[in-house]
């Protein structure tokens, strides 16, 4: 026992210390990320403060209303936003804030701009976009022309001093029209920073520009609503210790000054109106009619105006959608700034601490264990361990790393699996080094399950069956050296093995350059036929994309043929009681050779059984070749041609050669033969073609629409 608890505190030192280091050098971020996009989807909740915030969002129907109705096209004038913040003020909102950056005069003149500044200092304390940059801006200084509405933050610079600035000083920032900037009531930074998967999950509440503190949009909403009084109390702001203090409120932000936003659920949770909704109303209002939208829903509520109409190009990936409002990251900014629960990342010394012990417990647990479901139970609950603590912890806006502690326990706990086989389970690990050089891993994980398996016999079971040759292959091998005959054929071969392996296939056998493969065995494969008619497309595709690299090495094109049949066969280990293969045997089997050859006699390069094509259910494109009998059969079976993946076009058209072959199957041979001349680069039209042809022109000549193969 103290030797298996050595061996834990080994593995466990090693692999934690392998995860940490990994974690700390941020190779584990995308997975984490992606984790916690799960815990905001799964636990997303409106907020206490969520109803206090109001969405106007100048989306595609309200453009549309502006060009129908008004004959505006984009950019709007100035004075339609005017209507907005009448409604606004009309309803007793406590700010508006506007995610519209307006740095250019109107193109509809000074007027324009003026009626929006007066009814900017006419409204409700009002919040106007600035962009702060590194390397966009006009300005490399504050212009004399903006009213300094910056933020007095204590302990900022000392803060700055010991850390690199570069994510939150600024160099370059572009403000406002002089006629916003001038009435607004505090200027507010709308620059966003994605995270290095291009996801936004932080946010700067504030950023510095030649020295002032310039707050997010969000967070200027709430400090533009604040009474005079209330703004002359900001130097209550500070920073220090890894919290950004607003009045009593403590904010936990990262080295570069972010804060983890905590998305109160999907597209929609803030209350949304449309542009045009507002405007109309606010006209109707004006006009002495009763609008469709009360002001009232805007009384003492934070009021936000942003776009969603995709040609503005204010869509954000976040957490909750791929295509998120911009100015939804900042309403979701103060709804968390006025519930006071912006997400902490838990110190680093504590996942230290809880990983190494955990992964201690369940590595000793393991080792100490003496059967494999003690094993299973141990994975089951260790496991999931971190997830539940991670998402449980998200209720506390805890934002807790799970996959830093399922990496270490899952190398620990599989290093504790292979010691205690080293140390315990010999005859297994023979067992399976024994047999990895001629059967398949699943066989070999079924005997490992059940070593009565290994004895000759097998099962009747339904497979799809796939039969592949190159042809002319032996003309092409008798004039390549035996070594260039080699590599050609090792290539070929691991092409086609690695997409057989892709769609869950068991290799059967190379018999040469031919292949044989099967599915639904050893494993169950409900869809089987649909990944073996897949293979066979995809094999092809590859053989066609290599063929030009192939033939400079051979002197000529090589071409594949594929049979592929579904039907009852014996699968089981064949052979000696010293030496036997996983195999099939039966009937389909064959079937499956004999369509591989009988491409031969139709110029087709795949052709599926029936059987096969039944299973498909449409998910690949195809058309009927015939009926046909092969060599060894009296029964004619359908078959079918493989040409695409669902939704991909075909030659012929599908609809069209099926209409010729209805017409075969009239007899309408002269109707037929005028269809199937159209195509004449088409092996198999011509085919039909021919034999049409001959019909039309023999009186008496009959054809029941079977064709008879004479050759394999």
């Amino acid at each position: 026992m103290i030797k298996k608890l050595i061996y834990g505190a080994v593995l466990t030192g090693l692999f934690s210390s392998l995860s940490i280091q990994l974690w700390s050098a941020g190779w584990l971020e995308r997975w984490e990320y992606t984790t916690w996009n799960w815990r905001v989807l799964t636990k997303a909740r409106p907020g206490p403060a969520t109803d206090d915030i109001k969405l106007i969002m100048l989306d595609q129907s309200s453009l549309d209303w502006a060009a129908n109705e008004m004959g505006l096209s984009w950019p709007w004038p100035r004075e339609v936003y005017v209507p907005i913040i009448q409604f606004a003020l009309r309803g007793g909102a406590r700010a508006v804030a506007f995610d519209v950056l307006y740095t250019e005069s109107s193109g509809y003149g000074v007027e324009d701009d003026e009626l929006l500044g007066e009814a900017i200092r006419n409204g409700p304390p009002f919040s106007p976009a600035v962009f702060l940059g590194e390397g966009i801006g006009r300005f490399t200084e504050w212009p004399d022309h903006v009213p300094d509405h910056s933020l007095p933050i204590r302990g900022l610079e000392e803060w700055l001093a010991e850390r690199d600035p570069g994510d939150v000083i600024m160099p370059r920032a572009t403000f406002p029209i002089p006629e916003i900037a001038t009435n607004a009531t505090i200027l507010a930074d709308v620059k966003g920073e994605p995270d290095r998967d291009g996801i936004i999950r932080r946010v700067n509440l504030f950023r510095v520009f030649d020295g002032r503190a310039v707050p997010s949009l969000g967070l200027a909403a709430y400090m533009a609503a604040a009474s005079p009084d209330q703004r002359r109390a900001l130097p209550a702001m500070r920073i220090e210790d890894g919290y950004f203090h607003v009045g009593k409120r403590r904010i936990p932000v990262d080295d570069q000054g972010r804060s983890i936003l905590r998305y109160r659920g999907p597209s929609g949770t803030h209350t949304k109106y449309t542009a045009a909704q507002i405007i109309q109303a606010e006209l109707r209002l004006q006009a002495g009619e009763t609008p469709a939208v009360s002001p009232i829903v805007f009384n003492n509520a934070y009021v936000f105006l942003g776009f969603s109409a995709p040609g503005l190009m204010d869509l954000r990936p976040t957490p909750i959608s791929p295509v998120t409002p911009g100015v939804e990251v900042h309403t979701t900014i103060l709804d968390n700034f006025l519930a006071d629960d912006f997400v902490h990342l838990l110190p680093r010394r504590w996942v230290l601490v809880s990983t190494f012990i955990l992964v201690f417990l369940a590595t000793c647990g393991v080792l100490l264990t003496g059967k494999a479901w003690h094993t299973v139970v141990l994975f089951a609950v260790f496991l999931p361990l971190p997830w539940f603590i991670g998402f449980a912890l998200y209720d506390f806006s805890m934002w807790w790393p799970i996959i830093v502690q399922t990496l270490a326990l899952s190398l620990s706990m599989v290093g504790a699996v292979v010691v205690s086989y080293a140390l315990e389970g010999r005859q297994k690990a023979f067992i399976k080094g024994a047999f990895k050089h001629y059967l398949s891993p699943d066989v070999i994980e079924q005997i490992m399950r059940n070593p009565d398996q290994l004895k000759l016999g097998g099962e009747r079971r339904t497979l799809s069956i796939f039969f592949s040759d190159l042809a002319g292959f032996s003309s092409i091998s008798e004039k390549l050296e035996p070594q260039d005959l080699t590599r050609l054929l090792n290539d070929y071969l691991s092409d086609m093995t690695d997409i057989i392996l892709e769609e869950g296939g068991t290799l059967d056998k190379y018999e040469g350059d031919a292949i044989i493969a099967f599915w639904n065995a050893p494993l169950n494969q409900p869809d089987h036929a649909e990944r073996a008619a897949r293979t066979a497309l995809r094999c092809q595709r590859k053989l066609a994309e290599r063929r030009p690299e192939f033939k400079e090495r051979t002197g000529v094109d090589l071409y594949m043929r594929i049979g592929v049949n579904t039907g009852d066969v014996v699968v089981g280990n064949m052979g000696s009681r010293d030496r036997f293969d996983y195999t099939v045997l039966g009937d389909a089997a064959n079937l499956a050779a004999r369509l591989e050859g009988a491409n031969k006699q139709f110029g087709t390069p795949t052709m599926v059984s029936e059987s096969t094509w039944t299973g498909v259910e449409g998910s690949l494109v195809g058309r009927e070749i015939g009926r046909i009998t092969v060599v060894g059969r009296k029964t004619p079976v359908r078959v079918y041609e493989v040409q695409g993946l669902q939704g991909e076009s075909a030659f012929p058209p599908v609809d069209e050669f099926e209409k010729a072959l209805r017409l075969c199957d009239a007899e309408k041979w002269g109707d037929a033969l005028a269809l199937f001349t159209q195509w004449q680069d088409d092996p198999l039209s011509c085919k039909y073609a021919e034999r049409c042809k001959a019909l039309t022109t023999e009186p008496g000549e009959t054809w029941d629409g079977v064709w008879n193969l004479t050759e394999k």
